[in-house]
């Protein structure tokens, strides 16, 4: 149980870290569409390895280029990227709720689990208990 405990837990942190980063680009995309008609030029600073980041001048534009992970890097328009990231993030949300249900059913049947090897043990050792007794009682009946 500690070890699918352990491999749930790790990807409810790799789904809570997912989710921000989805709203934030759904965040730049929106962004990008509302300055789209007026000619004003965006200033983002954006990160171009660990550690690493650039400035950059965005004029108008009509589509973006999202990290799809993988070392893969897709261009859509930005309707399409809306709608991808939408859908990213509704399926990182679902994901995350099934994930919140198992490790919820696995932590009770690890409490389950304790319960009855706590019920076992007690039981074991109320029969030692009566075997002991047992031969006494004997002993003391015959004298």
């Amino acid at each position: 149980y500690k070890v699918v405990d352990m491999k749930l837990l790790a990807q409810q942190r790799d789904l809570q870290a997912k989710i921000p980063d989805i709203e934030k680009c759904l965040e730049v995309v929106a962004t990008l569409q509302a300055r789209k008609g007026t000619g004003e030029s965006l200033l983002a600073d954006f990160e171009v390895s660990e550690g690493i980041y650039s400035r950059a001048c965005i004029e108008d534009t009509d589509s973006v280029c999202l990290w799809l992970g993988a070392n893969v890097m897709l261009e859509y328009s930005c309707e399409e990227a809306t709608a991808l990231l939408k859908n990213n993030l509704e399926n990182a949300k679902a994901s995350l709720e099934v994930l919140v249900g198992d490790l919820q059913f696995l932590r009770d049947q690890v409490t389950v689990t304790q319960v009855t090897i706590a019920r076992i043990y007690n039981w074991d050792v109320h029969q030692r208990r009566v075997k002991q007794v047992a031969p006494t009682a004997i002993a003391a009946a015959e004298s």
